[in-house]
């Protein structure tokens, strides 16, 4: 691929300049409608739901291969692990290729993926084809990337909100959707198998909704992951949203991978229907943060992230007190937490998205990389934590990942200048 130069000779717009103008350019001119916001949105959380489905099917799958708790939080670590890889490698592709042709094939590849993971016939093989699978279920970032490029400025924090709110929402009734199948049919191989089907289905529908738009500009791929590098290296900003996503992440991350195993013991002793329940309390926490868009836009962000990770080390109290077994704490710490991850999330990229318009590919990627490195640390600790400790070491965990985020931000306030 021809990569653009970024001179300019007299008084001829940089490359740079003309790059922006391009991005401009593709942007329908009433913005990006409602309408379509919500099909990216819906697209979202079904991409990024099949690295979730394992979750309340854990304690299943220990069962069924007859492994421990440990084994079995490697298949949560792994799809994370595979999908970091895939941000990486494939979502950066979406600043220089025709995104539309580009999410289409990712989602027939992991539909292939999916129905692989659905015959697995040894939970080695489950935690190996769950990290393949992942590596091409990024169709998420992309669209927010997608979407961020097609709105106007002044909507730009809107849509993103409603769009992580999508990918949360993807995120969390995931696990509803699973428990309740896989109940309903006596098996957790059911639930891959149904991910499949609908991956294709998916695909069929964004081949026809999506905008066939060409990038605004061409890069060779390994520039490409090259000039990831270099955005990194120049935006300090980036970097420190990178870690405050990445403690987040990890720290809800914590929670969620051994909420299975809690809910599953006495006295709760949930079945698979009721543990993916609880995916719909953290849906109503992800709803409510879709109002950080708005505060975003308004420049509102450091007043937004302030009370986002108090929320977030909160919901660590409460979900602690939940040691003596009290559903209420259980609850109200699964609205918080879901509530301050999500909004930070809206924030962060909202911040982000200001900085260069020609790149939102590649700060998503360097961003929602970081991200999920988190969450595939957060599992990995958190079945570690689990084993050793049950969940008073859960709590301290998180606690401590929350605690240290936003002990960092308010470093960094007392460093950074009032505007």
């Amino acid at each position: 691929m021809a990569i653009e130069s970024s001179g300019g000779d007299g008084g001829a717009p940089s490359g740079g300049a003309r790059t922006k103008a391009r991005a401009e350019a593709m942007r329908p001119a009433g913005g990006l409608p409602d309408r379509l916001v919500t099909v990216f949105a819906v697209a979202a959380g079904m991409a990024v739901a099949n690295i979730y489905y394992a979750h309340p099917l854990l304690t299943s799958i220990a069962s069924a291969f007859g492994v421990g708790s440990t084994a079995a939080a490697l298949v949560v670590t792994a799809s994370t692990a595979g999908y970091t890889v895939g941000l990486a490698l494939l979502v950066p592709l979406g600043d220089t290729v025709n995104r539309r042709r580009l999410l289409v094939a990712l989602l027939l590849v992991t539909a292939v993926g999916q129905a692989a993971s659905a015959a697995a016939p040894t939970v080695t093989a489950l935690i190996v084809l769950s990290g393949l699978m992942a590596v091409t279920a990024v169709g998420a970032p992309l669209l927010v990337a997608f979407a961020a490029a097609l709105a106007r400025p002044e909507q730009r924090g809107r849509v993103t909100g409603r769009m992580l709110s999508g990918v949360l929402l993807g995120v969390l009734l995931a696990r509803t959707g699973a428990g309740l199948l896989a109940q309903w049919t006596g098996s957790w191989r059911s639930v891959f198998a149904v991910a499949a089907v609908g991956m294709l289905v998916l695909a069929a529908l964004l081949w026809r909704l999506l905008p066939d738009l060409e990038p605004a500009e061409r890069l060779g791929y390994f520039t490409l992951l090259r000039s990831v590098a270099s955005v990194v290296a120049q935006e300090p900003l980036l970097r420190l949203r990178c870690l405050y996503g990445f403690l987040t992440f990890a720290s809800f991350s914590v929670f969620w991978t051994s909420a299975a195993f809690l809910l599953a013991e006495p006295p709760y002793a949930y079945g698979e229907a009721l543990i993916g329940a609880f995916g719909l309390l953290g849906a109503a926490g992800a709803l409510a943060a879709r109002f950080m868009g708005p505060l975003v836009d308004r420049g509102r962000d450091r007043l937004a992230s302030t009370l986002l990770y108090v929320a977030n080390l909160a919901a660590w109290g409460l979900l602690a007190l939940d040691g003596g077994h009290l559903l209420v704490c259980l609850v109200l710490g699964v609205l918080l937490l879901d509530f301050g991850v999500q909004g930070a999330q809206v924030t962060n990229l909202g911040v982000l998205y200001r900085l260069r318009p020609e790149a939102r590919s590649r700060i998503t990627m360097a961003y929602m990389s970081a991200y999920f490195l988190g969450g595939a640390a957060g599992s990995a600790l958190s079945g570690v934590v689990h084993s050793a400790a049950g969940w008073a070491g859960v709590c301290a965990a998180g606690g401590g990942l929350a605690a240290l985020v936003l002990v960092l931000w308010a470093v960094e306030q007392a460093r950074t200048p009032r505007p």
